[in-house]
């Protein structure tokens, strides 16, 4: 790609983390349209032609118009959703269908784009249990996991592993008097399984005994690994409890970061592993659309400009 035009951001108005890079591509000159899918059609228009040469045609936004013919690179972002709350629910429902696959669909069909990532690989990448198939997969140690509705199952396999969490399958925020919070990681007893996990999907994972946890960045060509120690079951629950060390990836994981990401058609992924007392680190999950601009503070190491890096294309 000779032509290098804008970098598209697609994400929701409230992200530091997009931010960040969005000021660093401006220092270097990089042209850059930011927007939400939540715009659309209020402040955000677009028109595209399919044509023997690709899509073809421009993205518009109050301050800035994207040749789609020439974006150099994509990072989608945690975007909000179509809403269109002056219609009824029955057309808004027609509408918000419409914009997923019009706009989305143009928006992942771009030529010569790089994207970080691409909307339809986050997508399958979201799955826990694929995304754990695929880590066995791709060589990975992984720790025992049971996806069940299933009681009884559920009962026999905490007896067996004996120390046993629950964790969600996906994360969706619950109002807890007024205030958003997630699903939190808790260690479960076979006494405490009863009926109710035949109601919905659950899983259950074998607790490694770790000494620490390493949260691992993948930025295009570029691995930044962070140990985290906490002495917490999750860390995530109290970042003031929070030490941080870079450290080098071990012979024998590099190997199957690239496959699992080449398994999902990834370039970006947040890497979590638990790390036990003879040094073994085993997965837990990859997020495709991860934090990661916490870590650069506390470490130093220089990961908004590598992401600006791999948005620029200046290793293409």
């Amino acid at each position: 790609m000779t032509d290098l035009g804008p970098v598209l951001v697609v994400t929701n108005l409230d992200d530091p983390t997009t931010d960040l890079v969005v000021d660093e591509l401006y220092d270097r000159g990089v042209p850059v349209v930011r927007f939400d899918s939540g715009d659309f059609p209020t402040t955000l228009s677009f028109a595209a032609h399919i044509t023997p040469h690709g899509v073809r045609g421009s993205l518009t936004t109050p301050t800035r118009t994207a040749d789609l013919a020439r974006v150099r690179s994509m990072y989608y972002r945690r975007p909000s959703g179509f809403t269109f709350p002056h219609l009824d629910e029955q057309t808004a429902r027609f509408a918000i269908t419409q914009a997923r696959y019009g706009l989305g669909g143009v928006l992942a069909s771009l030529p010569d784009c790089l994207y970080v990532n691409h909307p339809h690989r986050i997508g399958d990448a979201e799955f826990k249990p694929s995304g754990l198939a695929a880590a066995v997969a791709s060589g990975f140690h992984v720790p025992a996991t049971l996806i069940t509705s299933e009681p009884i199952e559920a009962r026999e396999f905490v007896r067996r592993y004996r120390s046993v969490v629950y964790k969600p399958l996906s994360t969706p925020l619950y109002r807890v008097d007024g205030v958003s919070s997630t699903v939190r990681i808790e260690r479960v007893a076979a006494d405490e399984i009863d009926a109710s996990v035949s109601g919905t999907a659950h899983l259950f994972q074998h607790v490694v005994d770790k000494v620490a946890d390493v949260r691992l960045t993948v930025m295009g060509e570029r691995i930044f690994a962070v140990r985290i120690d906490s002495g917490l079951l999750d860390w995530r629950t109290d970042y003031s409890k929070l030490t941080y060390s870079v450290v080098e990836v071990p012979e024998g994981v590099e190997k199957p970061i690239r496959a699992y990401l080449e398994h999902f058609g990834l370039v970006f992924g947040a890497f979590d592993f638990a790390v036990d007392a003879v040094g073994r680190w085993w997965f837990l999950e990859c997020n495709s659309s991860g934090q990661w601009a916490w870590l650069e503070p506390e470490t130093g190491l220089p990961m908004t400009a590598a992401m600006a890096d791999l948005l620029e294309r200046k290793s293409v």
